[in-house]
């Protein structure tokens, strides 16, 4: 395993283990500072977040839930972090102190995150438990088209599902026929992804509700909203190394910089920039002041 695809120890770090907590500022601090460099201007302020994250997941990892990912655990927090950080430069803003303040817009751009844009479905309450079957049939749905090589129709689908965009967007872009094509492709897709999620337990009901979106109609689910939060389709940190890097077969490149640079996910966005800054003295000299925060938090509890 590279350093790219390592994931801490979930148990180490609920052990608070520091050496596991200093990998883990290692390994995420980059990533998140870019993340937070998106948003923040201020370079005081960026790094404040991101100590703010570290410790943050320090202090909720006893209730960490394992179907999310640890980096989709982490950018939770440094997300709700950097929103946190935006209302205070806003609230000082107002009083004209804060050169570096942001306007609501900036705010609401970053709040938004949370809302869906597709028309593709209307959004209504879904329990946890349709969630996490949804999340695992769209995952292996991804991962056997990815497998297949079939990154033409993985674009299409996201395109659609993820980032709400219509027929008519993709088919020229993407060098299908028509509309038409771009149709028959989301309907087979469904229709497969709807057989995944049959063969889970007490899927039923989910299954169902595909039926509706294949035509169009108003579905009893936000998939837009599960495929984004939990990031079925996002390459791993080595899949984008390899794609700064030049190293990748036509299709796998086309497809991140779909993801990346078309749908503007910005997980892999800051994946991406951390990648492309490595070496560079600023980005070091600020990720050498934000890492260690976790383990002083830790060393102060001991005492």
């Amino acid at each position: 395993m590279t350093d790219a695809d390592w994931t801490p120890d979930v148990a180490r770090l609920q052990a608070f283990d520091e050496a596991e907590w200093a990998r883990v500022e290692a390994a995420f601090a980059g990533r998140l500072l870019s993340y937070v460099s998106r948003r923040i201007r201020d370079a005081e302020a960026r790094e404040d977040v991101v100590q703010e994250t570290f410790l943050g997941a320090v202090r909720g990892i006893g209730s960490f839930d394992p179907v999310y990912s640890f980096e989709q655990f982490i950018f939770g927090i440094c997300r709700h972090r950097t929103i946190d950080q935006l209302r205070r430069q806003e609230i000082r803003g107002r009083g004209g102190d804060d050169e570096d303040s942001v306007s609501s817009l900036d705010l609401d751009a970053v709040a938004s995150e949370d809302r869906t844009p597709s028309q593709i479905i209307r959004r209504t309450d879904m329990a946890d438990r349709g969630r996490d079957l949804l999340a695992a049939a769209l995952q292996e749905w991804v991962e056997l088209t990815w497998s297949a090589g079939e990154m033409n129709r993985l674009m299409v689908v996201e395109g659609l599902l993820r980032g709400g965009m219509r027929n008519r967007d993709l088919w020229e872009p993407l060098g299908l026929r028509d509309e038409v094509s771009v149709a028959g492709i989301k309907f087979r897709a469904l229709k497969k992804i709807r057989e995944l999620l049959l063969a889970k337990p007490g899927a039923e009901e989910i299954a169902a509700s595909l039926e509706g979106l294949a035509a169009d109609a108003d579905a009893p689910m936000d998939v837009q909203s599960v495929w984004r939060d939990r990031r079925v389709s996002c390459p791993s940190r080595r899949w984008i190394a390899g794609w700064l890097a030049g190293s990748l077969e036509p299709g796998p490149a086309r497809f991140i910089a779909f993801h990346v640079d078309e749908l503007g996910c910005e997980w892999c966005e800051a994946n991406r920039d951390d990648l492309a800054r490595a070496g560079e003295d600023g980005h070091a000299a600020s990720l050498e002041s934000v890492q260690g925060s976790s383990i002083r938090w830790l060393r102060s509890r001991a005492r």
